[in-house]
């Protein structure tokens, strides 16, 4: 139970909700005519009890590791990003390690607690509930993975990559837990936000899967393109054309009370084709649906908390920037912006409500594509910011 000076804290930072998604680079973009370092993340183990197929850091994962940075220390790197307004934890999953979640999580949630940033943790949820209680309230976002029917297709899923046989008893288990979580979580009143990566697998079956996800009584139904990274990167992704009419069906068939999010979608308002365009004006026009602009390198960082190493997340292919040991972080971001790969990403349209392509979307779907050269074919003046 939070004291009443914790919850006073809280409440002083503006709800999330379709207008004030504080992870969107788009605000600072549009306002100070730059993108700005506003949020990091941070990779706090590379312990999973889940190998999933679609997993982006699936080949980083160890079955042991050593002890990561000190939690003062990386705060103290915190302390110098003047602007900073979110804070993510990622793993891996963050709440298998006791320790980790009293010495790193516990620590990085009361700084920003205290200091006013919104939080977020990725967790896959099938833990005991009660690993979860007692530093929840802390966090403004709590992320899980969703791309099941059922108990088989997680069993599936899950231990696709696991090197050993997992039972469908002791999966369904884990399955069974992660959502009745989901149910007591949000039944306390915590943002669960899920998670749903678009494939050949998911793709057909995303009316189900969103009607689980309002089940659950998650705020928000996450949908993002499968990112061809790791684990993932040899799997098959979906055309676009199976992507459009999955997003379509979508809205026609989705929860109104749930909050969707569209995030890296792989569509633009400088497409030449012109049901794009119409989607684009769709999207931006529904009620409950955002489409959330790429956070990484736009406005947020990655920190690995065992090596101090500064990334931009999920491009894999792009050494580290820096090291908190040595940098700091507005520094390896600046550092990032004059990158070749963000001067060739980094476009903007403001009348479109546009700041360009996610680098492994656009090499996905794009490849060879200079988004610099195109423009906006549409507008949203008028529209609600």
């Amino acid at each position: 139970m939070m004291s009443e000076t914790e919850v006073g804290k809280r409440a002083e930072k503006t709800p999330l909700s379709p207008a004030w998604d504080p992870w969107d680079p788009w605000y600072t973009r549009s306002r100070k005519g730059r993108h700005e370092l506003t949020g990091v993340e941070f990779t706090v183990t590379q312990l999973c009890n889940l190998r999933c197929e679609h997993c982006a850091v699936g080949e980083a994962l160890v079955k042991e590791e050593g002890i990561p940075l000190p939690a003062d220390q990386l705060i103290r790197r915190l302390e110098e990003v003047e602007n900073l307004q979110t804070l993510s934890i990622t793993g891996g999953e963050p709440v298998l390690s006791p320790r980790i979640v009293k010495e790193t999580i516990r620590p990085l949630l009361r700084y920003a607690r205290d200091r006013g940033v919104y939080t977020q943790l990725n967790s896959n949820l099938t833990l005991p509930l009660s690993r979860y209680e007692d530093w929840v309230a802390d966090v403004d976002v709590l992320h899980i993975s969703y791309n099941y029917r059922d108990e088989a297709d997680f069993h599936r899923i899950a231990f696709e990559k696991y090197g050993r046989e997992v039972t469908p008893k002791a999966a369904d288990k884990l399955f069974r837990q992660m959502v009745e979580n989901a149910k007591a979580l949000s039944d306390a009143g915590v943002f669960v936000s899920a998670e749903t990566l678009l494939s050949p697998f998911t793709s057909p079956h995303i009316d189900r899967i969103h009607r689980d996800v309002a089940g659950m009584g998650c705020r928000r139904h996450e949908v993002h393109p499968l990112y061809p990274s790791d684990f993932a990167r040899g799997m098959e992704l979906i055309d676009l054309e199976t992507f459009r009419e999955t997003v379509i069906r979508l809205l026609d068939w989705r929860d109104p009370g749930v909050w969707i999010l569209f995030g890296t979608l792989p569509f633009y308002p400088c497409s030449e084709e012109e049901a794009d365009r119409d989607l684009w004006l769709r999207l931006h026009r529904e009620e409950n649906v955002t489409v959330r602009h790429d956070p990484d390198g736009r406005n947020r960082l990655n920190v690995h908390a065992f090596t101090g190493d500064v990334i931009v997340t999920d491009f894999g292919d792009v050494p580290p920037l820096g090291n908190i040991y040595s940098d700091r972080l507005e520094e390896v971001f600046n550092r990032w912006l004059k990158h070749p790969l963000a001067r060739r990403h980094h476009c903007y349209c403001p009348e479109a409500r546009c700041t360009g392509p996610n680098i492994l979307v656009a090499d996905a779907y794009y490849s060879g594509v200079d988004f610099q050269k195109r423009k906006a074919l549409v507008s949203l003046d008028g529209d609600p910011d």
